[in-house]
């Protein structure tokens, strides 16, 4: 796991200036403590910082080829680099190292662009070829690896984490409000866009290349499978396959020449590869986990309940709400933009304890997208067979009577009856989309005080693209769509809070074999009326506790909104309705007031629309103001 980055010039006799690289690469400190490399040839430059994982001694970058025609930055761990060699080697490659980023040189060389096609694993990359003159960009198929670019009148600047680019100089950190509707929908941004105007993300599963001559082009070279299974396999037969196939995963990711551990949460993801790893290594596997004081929103025990289970030396943290709330500003300019879930706090703790010990960690994300495990997915399954019914035997007129009573009840009384049929009209945008949305349309429309914005842009116009051409019924394309949409945030999340700590996290259920198979099989094996990850249940049954294999997905519910509506009430005073935040004039006041008094007074949750106003207030001090995140949290000392 490391940083890189690096500027193309678009003018072949100006040089790329060393300052201006060195700075963009050591603000990516965290993500390379173990070493850093250079490399500049005329208008090309790349940088790179080191967390050495694989041939620590022997795996420095930016890499060359043999004959120095060919050089390489890697983000990332190829975890069929040994399987590749000795075919390298038999076509003329002298290697001289046991870096894996060695073999993603050689295989440019052999396979050009389309080497990408032949790598298992976790990455992105930057290949400059200097004998054709050509730039390749490329990012992993799932997207687990982040990389980000800017094109300005003189360049072609990337980078692993934006405030790279921005420290490069050329690209100003100007606000991109276009996506500000898809933001408050939806929690983050899908598509290539980004919170910085000008800043794009090069997509999972796409390379970007580019030569003076040709100019650039982008690639999807991956996509997820097109066709659902039609067999009638059994759950059985299913389960025997997920476990044989898991299991293959599992072994692969754990190609490591440093120690390596576990984020175990007590869910049934992450104990089923906690149980699956324990007897592929030698000594009693290493697990972290991490809780918050209330009760309620605590797993602790079941994570310690997994642990033992597998003879795991386990640790744990947790973190009190003043340390919780502490740490937002540092947080949010470690992610680049507002934080969208409060379980990225959270995870930089456990990371951070993590780091102490080992420098590796396997994650449980991507099950839930693959498995159909969150709520979401039982909810619209419901809504849509109940709704037919309903649609059938119901007169319209009658329907829309109906629906209008629901939109007169008081407030608390509205909250579930709203997000059924009785309300919501039968098509993915309102089941799929609105039925889950932090800020719904008709919200949008009063808190903006930009309407413009909202009708220039469809909030869930990315999740419906992929919903519509995915295969299969609405279970099938929910589960596409989120892979492609919301799986990458979360994926940006565990990245980026992991690397804070300088500890580098893999994800065995996204290795894309095991996806491609996954995401083949139909629905029905996945959610049984209302028993989630039906088949990954039954694949790991025998190795999870029977406590852990039954209970329901809790999520790590942070009580973001009840210590908003307490002690830390002060945040939403600053960050929501002070002068400051309001001097941006990109809400109407007087419904950030509503909201907030209707939280604080109990009469209604808007926990989680808060917590977004305040990140969003927090990211455009730390980012806009360039204010020091050390201060950021100061008026609230001086309240």
């Amino acid at each position: 796991m490391c940083g890189i980055v690096g500027i193309a010039g678009l003018n072949p006799l100006e040089p790329v200036d060393e300052t201006r690289l060195k700075r963009m690469r050591d603000v990516l400190r965290h993500r390379g403590p173990d070493g850093e490399g250079l490399w500049v040839e005329g208008p090309i430059g790349l940088g790179h910082r080191r967390l050495a994982i694989v041939d620590v001694a022997g795996g420095a970058q930016p890499m060359p080829n043999e004959d120095g025609s060919v050089w390489v930055v890697l983000n990332g761990e190829i975890y069929n680099h040994g399987a590749l060699r000795p075919w390298l080697e038999a076509r003329g490659h002298r290697y001289r190292s046991r870096s894996d980023t060695e073999t993603v040189v050689h295989l440019y060389e052999e396979e050009g662009e389309r080497c990408v096609e032949r790598l298992q694993g976790m990455f992105a990359f930057a290949v400059w070829d200097r004998a054709r003159q050509r730039l390749l960009l490329a990012r992993d198929r799932l997207g687990i690896k982040p990389l980000y670019y800017a094109w300005t009148n003189q360049e072609l600047i990337f980078a692993s984490e934006i405030k790279a680019i921005l420290a490069g100089g050329t690209v100003p950190p100007t606000f991109n409000t276009a996506i500000l509707p898809e933001f408050l929908a939806n929690r983050f941004v899908a598509g290539a866009e980004t919170f910085f105007r000008g800043v794009a993300k090069l997509l999972p599963g796409t390379t970007l290349s580019w030569s003076p001559g040709g100019g650039s082009a982008e690639r999807r070279y991956w996509r997820l499978p097109a066709d659902v299974d039609g067999s009638r396999a059994t759950l059985a037969e299913g389960a025997r396959e997920v476990r044989a196939r898991l299991e293959t995963a599992v072994r692969s990711h754990l190609m490591s020449d440093v120690p390596l551990g576990l984020f175990l949460s007590g869910g049934l993801d992450s104990s089923g590869l906690a149980a699956l790893m324990a007897p592929m290594v030698r000594e009693p596997i290493r697990t972290f986990s991490v809780g918050v004081p209330d009760a309620d929103a605590n797993e602790l025990a079941y994570a310690r309940l997994a642990a033992r289970a597998v003879g795991a030396v386990h640790r744990d943290v947790v973190v009190s709400p003043g340390d919780f709330f502490g740490a937002l500003p540092r947080l949010v300019w470690h992610e680049d933009e507002p934080i969208a879930f409060p379980s990225s706090v959270p995870l930089y703790f456990v990371s951070r304890l993590a780091s102490e010990h080992v420098k590796v960690v396997l994650t449980g994300e991507g099950a839930d997208e693959l498995f159909l495990g969150y709520n979401r997915y039982r909810v619209t399954a419901w809504n849509e067979r109940a709704g037919r019914v309903y649609h059938r035997l119901v007169p319209a007129r009658l329907r829309a009577g109906i629906r209008e009573s629901v939109g007169r009840l008081p407030t608390a009384l509205r909250r579930y009856p709203a997000r059924t049929f009785l309300a919501l009209e039968p098509e993915p945008r309102a089941l799929f989309c609105e039925n889950f949305s932090v800020f719904p349309t008709a919200l949008q429309q009063r808190l903006l005080a930009d309407p413009t914005l909202l009708a220039a842009r469809d909030p869930y116009g990315e999740a419906l693209g992929c919903y519509a051409t995915a295969p299969g019924g609405t279970l099938e394309r929910m589960s596409h769509a989120d892979l492609q949409t919301y799986l990458v945030e979360l994926l940006m999340k565990q990245d980026q809070m992991s690397m804070a700590a300088s500890i580098e996290s893999r994800v065995p259920f996204l290795d894309h074999e095991f996806v491609e198979h996954v995401m083949a099989m139909p629905g029905h094996l996945k959610l049984r009326g209302s028993r989630t990850k039906a088949v990954l249940r039954s694949a790991l049954r025998g190795a999870v506790p029977r406590e852990i294999l039954a209970r329901g997905k809790m999520g790590f519910p942070v009580p973001v909104g009840r210590w908003l509506r307490g002690p830390f009430w002060p945040l939403v005073e600053e960050f929501v309705l002070g002068p400051r935040a309001l001097r941006r004039q990109l809400f109407a006041p007087s419904i950030l007031r509503r909201l907030a008094e209707e939280h604080r007074a109990g009469a209604a949750e808007h926990g989680d629309r808060l917590w977004l106003l305040v990140n969003l207030e927090i990211w455009q001090r730390v980012f806009l103001d360039g204010e020091d995140v050390a201060g950021v949290m100061g008026p609230l000392a001086a309240r």
